[in-house]
């Protein structure tokens, strides 16, 4: 297999393990507290993580590589954290969107200024692919969320708006940093940055007094939302190492069509005429990336 259609594979992959762990984090948020669920879910896929590291002979992480999942590690839980209290407390179909376009823009921006523009072809998809985040991520008119915009404290800016902007760079910097990691190191970092998302959630419950024990029916889904987490971040990683870190990116970050589609299936949701539209121009922009 080619680099570029190892970079498409492997980054669409991602976004299949990241949108099927946030239908099961949504299914386990809504029989669980929600920071329990995160915390425990971190520290499965860091005990996966370190089991294949261990099982594949990867060597250790070297310091600069532990230096970046140190990194990514706090900014990712910051970014968790954010996203999950927009969610929960602002306008779903402000937040998913912003958030959702935001986390692949970073990559994205970061990634043409250090590998020059891709092609015309790959570029136009970018933009459509940036364009059907927006589209599958937003919220249908009446679902979670109050409708009304929370009163800002910074410069007039609602607090959703805000919380949106933090968790889309913060996850759009955790993107970036992982896809730093040179060949060869993926299982190390991913258990130190498991680790420290898990200590960062860990201190969010502490200081803000959240709720976190989970019934014991829920631990089964704990742990599959885990693996297929890690699982996501490991297969994005192997993407941007095999390939452009933009095309990684913008693919991964497709995962809200897996999490429409899983809701479709499994919860019978309806699928609402903008996400289906959402979801034929991902099709377009997977085909122009990978033509491209």
């Amino acid at each position: 297999m080619d680099p570029q259609t190892a970079t498409v594979v492997l980054a669409l992959a991602s976004a299949a393990a990241w949108g099927s762990a946030d239908f099961g984090a949504g299914l386990a948020g809504r029989r669980a507290a929600l920071f329990g669920v995160i915390l425990f879910s971190q520290l499965a896929g860091c005990a996966l993580a370190l089991g294949i590291a261990a099982i594949s002979g990867e060597s250790p992480p070297g310091t600069a590589e532990l230096a970046i999942a140190v990194v990514a590690g706090v900014i990712g839980g910051i970014g968790i954290g954010a996203l999950y209290r927009g969610l929960a407390t602002g306008r779903m179909g402000v937040v998913a969107p912003i958030s959702g376009v935001l986390t692949a823009v970073v990559p994205v921006s970061a990634g043409i200024v250090l590998e020059g523009l891709p092609g015309a072809g790959v570029l136009v998809g970018i933009g459509l692919a940036l364009v059907a985040v927006v589209l599958v991520a937003t919220a249908p008119v009446g679902s979670a969320g109050s409708g009304r915009a929370p009163v800002g404290r910074f410069g007039g800016i609602p607090d959703d708006v805000l919380t949106a902007i933090v968790a889309g760079v913060a996850l759009g910097l955790l993107t970036l940093a992982l896809g730093q990691l040179p060949t060869g190191s993926v299982f190390g970092p991913l258990v130190v940055v498991r680790l420290v998302e898990a200590t960062v959630i860990g201190l969010v419950i502490l200081v803000a007094r959240q709720s976190w024990r989970l019934p014991r029916s829920v631990w089964p889904l704990i742990l599959v939302v885990g693996c297929l987490d890690m699982a996501g971040n490991a297969l994005f990683i192997l993407a941007a190492q095999a390939g452009r870190l933009d095309v990684a990116a913008v693919l991964s970050s497709l995962y809200p069509v897996a999490t429409l589609i899983l809701a479709a299936i499994v919860l019978k949701e309806r699928v609402a005429g903008v996400h289906a539209i959402g979801v034929a121009v991902a099709m377009i922009a997977i085909v122009l990336v990978r033509i491209g």
